[in-house]
């Protein structure tokens, strides 16, 4: 049987079963009836051995030469480079690579410690970290991580992207938001002093000062935040009447702020900001005082009302005081009202024979009285 082994491969010629040495390119002639066999493979990548022994081929000079045999163990990860470029990650256990055509070089990894160092892996080349082995920690603008391996805390991590082995440790980040927080108490229920139930939402800003201090005291400082703020406002509230709390609406906020204030050290964090942004009443409350407000206001009116008439009849007593001590004056007047007429008198008709201009004289000027 003829067979042709091109440039870039090779043959495992075998007798009865029997490796017995390598060919290369050329032209060769076998007889299987007398127990030949040739496999040929190529010599690129990965070495295929037709499943042949790696020892009983690692004894022929001529495989070993042509070939780059690594084991890896099971604690580390093989980079593996072909002509000077990084390729691929290979995992734990035995590799065998035609070192040919090809210049193959790998390079072992211990994957026991912690942080992945530029030293062991380039940065341009962590895409191709199997995900299985590492974690990925991103902190962004405005938060802070706090980084646990093995359940113990190694160290506060700002604002940045980093990468840790998962081979060996068990690595955790608790990530925390370091920006200012709003915090909204809505519809709280509370009675005054006088028994009357009335509904307040609050509004607190805060934002997180001691991520350490924090996760070792508690997991939401939110919840305790708005559960404390409950409990002051019951109390400052429930020591007033109605009308004394919508008058110092301002002062709730004050005093809440003041409180929660004194108590930044033990919940970790920064009050910027306490105050009320509605105080709801019941429907009946709000029905009465709205009706004690219209009272309010139409006697306010009433009283305008009043002040403006006095100022008014004031203003015409005044005027025909003037008038009644000056002629011209009265003759000013009298003109401006038939002016005032005139402009809203849409046709004058006038009787009689006469010159039209006099007619009208006469119904303007004042008639002239003998002496």
């Amino acid at each position: 049987m003829n067979y042709v082994i091109k440039e870039q491969e090779c043959g495992y010629l075998l007798k009865n079963g029997i490796f017995k040495k390598m060919l290369f390119a050329g032209k060769y002639t076998f007889y299987s009836w007398m127990g030949y066999d040739l496999k040929i493979v190529s010599m690129t990548g990965r070495v295929d051995t037709q499943g042949l022994p790696v020892e009983l081929l690692m004894k022929n000079p001529e495989f070993r030469s042509r070939v780059l045999r690594i084991l890896i163990p099971d604690h580390c990860i093989g980079m593996h480079r072909v002509n000077d470029v990084y390729q691929q990650m290979i995992l734990g256990g035995e590799v065998l690579l035609w070192n040919v055509y090809e210049s193959n070089e790998i390079r072992l990894i211990d994957v026991t410690g912690t942080r992945i160092t530029e030293e062991q892996v380039p940065q341009i080349y962590w895409h191709l970290l199997p995900a299985s082995l590492y974690k990925k920690i991103v902190i962004k603008n405005g938060e802070s991580g706090l980084l646990y391996i093995d359940s113990r805390y190694v160290e506060q991590l700002d604002c940045g992207t980093y990468y840790y082995w998962t081979y060996a440790h068990e690595v955790d980040c608790r990530i925390y938001n370091l920006k200012i927080q709003q915090l909204e108490i809505s519809g709280q229920e509370i009675l005054s002093s006088d028994k009357v139930g009335i509904r307040l939402n609050i509004l607190c800003s805060y934002r997180i000062t001691d991520p350490l201090s924090l996760v070792q005291k508690m997991d939401m400082p939110g919840k305790l935040l708005y559960t404390k703020i409950q409990f002051l406002a019951r109390e400052y509230v429930g020591q007033y009447r109605l009308d004394e709390l919508l008058a110092q609406k301002e002062a709730i906020g004050k005093h809440l702020f003041e409180q929660m204030k004194a108590l930044e050290h033990e919940y970790c964090v920064e009050i910027l900001d306490v105050g009320i942004k509605d105080v709801i009443l019941p429907g009946e409350i709000r029905d009465i005082m709205n009706t004690v407000l219209v009272a309010e206001k139409k006697a306010q009116a009433n009283v305008i009302m009043r002040r403006e008439e006095v100022a008014s009849t004031r203003s015409l007593l005044n005027t025909a005081k003037l008038m009644e001590e000056n002629q011209i004056l009265y003759r000013l007047k009298e003109l401006e009202y038939v002016e005032r007429i005139c402009d809203k008198v849409g046709t004058i008709s006038l009787n009689g024979a006469g010159n039209i201009l006099e007619q009208l004289a006469e119904l303007t000027l004042p008639k002239k009285t003998g002496v």
